[in-house]
């Protein structure tokens, strides 16, 4: 199970870190966002890629260190608690 746990976050880490990194190859294979242009402005697309591959570094971390149950785990107890 700690293996696995690692492993996921591994490959999260390094997709978050390629995606902060190549940021350009992702915008020219995937395209511009829409609706992140219309909000965060021009470059929108570039920020919103780099801001969710950082979400994605964080989330693999999470894993990593057995974090994620922890804090979503108890996120959700207290939204569906009552």
């Amino acid at each position: 199970m700690f293996l696995t746990r690692f492993l996921i976050g591994l490959a999260l880490v390094g997709l978050g870190i390629m995606m902060v990194w190549k940021t350009q190859w992702i915008l020219s294979f995937v395209g511009r966002i829409q609706f992140a242009e219309k909000m965060f402005g021009g470059g929108g697309s570039r920020f919103f890629y780099k801001l969710l591959g950082t979400a994605i570094i964080i989330i693999g971390f999470m894993l990593i260190t057995n974090l994620f149950d922890l804090i979503i785990g108890g996120f959700i107890t207290r939204l569906f608690s009552r």
